[in-house]
């Protein structure tokens, strides 16, 4: 067996979006470009659906918002948080100091 090594959290990344958004979609394509090049969990979610009127209220016109925490919280209390124009390796910086911690 090879020396014990430090095993990282997955992160938990949740894209808040609406439909015909641009952004939203510019966004989109970035996290799924990372999720293709490495594991964690993944979620959207679409603020423009009736049960999801909580995150319309807080988000309304910030869409995209990016949050990012450990898949060790049950949550989404407390995210590291993007906003609006992200690049993938603005993502994937977030989800490694997540995985760190």
């Amino acid at each position: 067996m090879l020396p014990s090594a430090v095993r990282h959290a997955a992160a938990r990344v949740t894209l808040f979006t609406r439909a015909g958004c641009g952004l939203c979609d510019t966004a989109k394509h970035n996290v799924v470009q990372l999720h293709k090049r490495r594991p964690f969990e993944y979620s959207e979610l679409d603020i423009g659906l009736p049960h999801n009127k909580s995150w319309k209220d807080v988000y309304d016109f910030d869409v995209p918002v990016l949050h990012v925490h450990s898949a060790k919280e049950a949550t989404l209390s407390d995210p590291r948080k993007l906003f609006h124009r992200f690049s993938e390796q603005e993502v994937e910086k977030l989800v490694d100091e997540i995985e760190k911690t």
